[in-house]
Order: structure tokens, then C-alpha cells, then sequence
């Protein structure tokens, strides 16, 4: 994947500085078929190399318990800037930065941009270092460009899948928001977040699209799925098990609200929230997602029975409404 920066020469510094005997190799789905070849890397330190094998889905997401039973003093964290203020396992983190041009997908976001003069930017930690050129890139077009720094993420125009503070702090100060990177999931969240068209320059694909009407889709579909848990008698707040998502003080408040309304509530530990692990308990009508946010929204057709946010769960005790909700963010806490 020469797409992206690996930073090779500084990990083996590193596991040499820190004098690391076991190291646990920890990358995203995308980045994984880089695991043997970053082994091999490790391996010329000297250390032994783990890789995990397990799915990743942020920083939020490190493999510590695993760590820990392994005996491993030392992880590597690839593809993703560092979010959790402490580590009970030393960790060094790996951005993964993109080496990829995206001038070329941004001018093929222009004509989809043409009726908006103020825009937003919004990346992905691969993509911050392109955040300049690209504001150049409109400016160049005639547009006025703003950069959201809400003092939350680790750069200005970042993104991640469960705050989007960034782009929600110029939200009102611009007219449309382009993302810079591939895919549709974090596009979405800005959508989602600003309640903003939102055009996508996708350096990967060479192209540009819009997410609006997916978007519009996941709103009816949130909306269909509070309307769902109105009708539930029994929940199960669900507190996440992994370091950056654990959340049982929040989740001790709406099993409160919850009850006060009426519902019986239960909490459930959990540390991967799926459809066949929510399927063991056909007694619970409805459940509360307290840890990764973004499961509620992106797999929600997977799901048999409702899987809300915190914040929906709040219209459902009539703590929030539908549209105070929807200006707030459907999944930020």
C-alpha cells in the first residue's frame, strides 16, 4: 500500500528507545494486509511481533486487555490519531497519513459545489496535511473557506466517526461542506452532524459525489426506529467493554430516565455489539448503544429490534425533541 506512510524507520526507533521485547501490531480493516509485511519490520528490531487479528475501529479501540494476557509491553497503533488520554500499555501511534494527490477529485467536486459560496472542510487524519492546498484549490474557484478547530480532535478539520465538533463549530458560518478521503461513513457524520449538504472528493476513486440523499434515508430510518422503541417495555442499555467506549456512568443515567418512564431497563456488558449477540435475549424490545455511536446508524438494518443512540434515546423519554435532536447530532454524545 504505498498510499500511505507507515513510518517504518521511526517505529523500529522507537521499539529500539523503549527497549520492547513483544509488540502487538494493531491496524484498521483496510490497513490489515500490511500486518506481515510491518511484522517483518518489528522483527529486524530484534522484538517479537503479535499481530492483532481482530477488527479495529478507532483509537478508541485498542487491544489493552489482549495486550496485557500477551505479555506484550508495547503497541502499535496504525491509522488513527491518538484519543484516550492514558494507556495502561504503552502505545505509539501510527497516523498512516495518505501519500495520494487529491487536487484532481477536489476540482471534480467544484461543479457539484456551484451554488454554495462558503464551504467547509472536513477530513480524516490521512488527509489534514492536504487541508491547505485544498482551501487554496476554492479559493482559486471564488469560494470562502472555513477549517473547524472546536479544540476536541488532534487538527483542525478533523474528523472522527463519533465527533464531528470540528465541523459543527463553522456549521452555521458556511453553506455546504466538502470531505476530503474515500468512502461515504464519515461524509455521512457531517451530513448528519451539521444537517448540511455535504460533497465527498474522494482521492481513492477519483471522483466526487454527494451524500445528501443517503443522509435523508438514515434520518427517516432513525426517525422509524424512535418511533419503534416508543412502543418498548423492556431495554437493555448496552455499556461497552473497550477502553475508549465505556460509558457506565451515562448508561446508569438512562437506565434512570428509562425507568422513570415507566420501562424495565437492564444493563449489559458488551464488548462487540452485534446482531448475534443481541439476538440471546428475546425478552428486551428495544436497546440503548452507549458505546460506539456510529453502530446504531451504520448497521441498523442488521439489527431486528431498535439499537438507539443516547440521544434518541432522550426523544423516547421526552427529554429531547425530533428536531433539537436532529441540530444537536443523531449520534454525538
Amino acid at each position: 500500500m504505498k498510499q500511505f506512510d507507515f513510518e517504518e524507520e521511526r517505529i523500529k526507533q522507537e521499539i529500539t528507545k523503549l527497549e520492547a521485547k513483544r509488540v502487538l501490531i494493531q491496524l484498521p480493516e483496510g490497513l490489515k494486509p500490511e500486518g506481515p509485511r510491518l511484522a517483518r519490520v518489528v522483527e529486524k528490531t530484534g522484538a517479537l511481533p503479535i499481530i492483532s487479528a481482530d477488527p479495529c475501529y478507532g483509537a478508541c479501540d485498542l487491544p489493552t486487555a489482549e495486550a496485557e494476557s500477551l505479555g506484550v509491553d508495547l503497541i502499535i497503533h496504525y491509522g488513527h490519531a491518538k484519543l484516550l488520554k492514558y494507556e495502561r500499555v504503552p502505545t505509539i501511534y501510527v497516523e498512516a497519513r495518505a501519500t495520494i494527490n487529491v487536487d484532481d477529485a477536489v476540482e471534480k467536486a467544484l461543479p457539484l459545489l456551484e451554488k454554495w459560496r462558503k464551504i467547509g472542510l472536513a477530513t480524516t487524519v490521512q488527509h489534514v496535511q492536504t487541508l491547505d492546498n485544498v482551501k487554496e484549490i476554492l479559493l482559486h474557484a471564488g469560494k470562502t473557506v472555513a477549517i473547524g478547530d472546536a479544540g476536541h480532535m488532534n487538527y483542525p478539520g478533523q474528523v472522527i466517526g463519533c465527533d464531528y465538533s470540528n465541523t459543527k463549530s463553522i456549521a452555521s458560518d458556511v453553506e455546504a461542506f466538502l470531505f476530503v478521503g474515500g468512502g461515504r461513513f464519515h461524509a455521512l457524520g457531517v451530513a448528519l452532524s451539521t444537517s448540511k449538504p455535504t460533497i465527498v472528493a474522494d482521492p481513492y476513486e477519483k471522483r466526487a459525489f454527494s451524500v445528501d440523499e443517503e443522509a435523508r434515508k438514515i434520518l427517516k430510518q432513525r426517525w422509524a426506529s424512535i418511533e419503534e422503541a416508543k412502543k418498548a417495555k423492556t431495554f437493555a442499555v448496552l455499556v461497552g467493554l473497550k477502553p475508549g467506549q465505556k460509558r457506565l456512568e451515562e448508561a446508569l443515567s438512562i437506565k434512570e430516565k428509562l425507568e422513570k418512564k415507566g420501562k424495565r431497563a437492564h444493563l449489559f456488558a458488551i464488548k462487540g455489539i452485534t446482531p448475534e449477540a443481541l439476538m440471546n435475549f428475546p425478552t428486551v424490545d428495544a436497546y440503548v448503544n452507549t458505546a460506539c455511536p456510529r453502530l446504531s446508524l451504520d448497521d441498523a438494518s442488521k439489527f431486528r429490534k431498535p439499537v438507539l443512540t443516547m440521544n434518541e434515546t432522550f426523544v423516547v423519554v421526552g427529554k429531547l425533541s425530533w428536531e433539537k435532536l436532529c441540530g444537536k447530532g443523531l449520534f454525538e454524545s
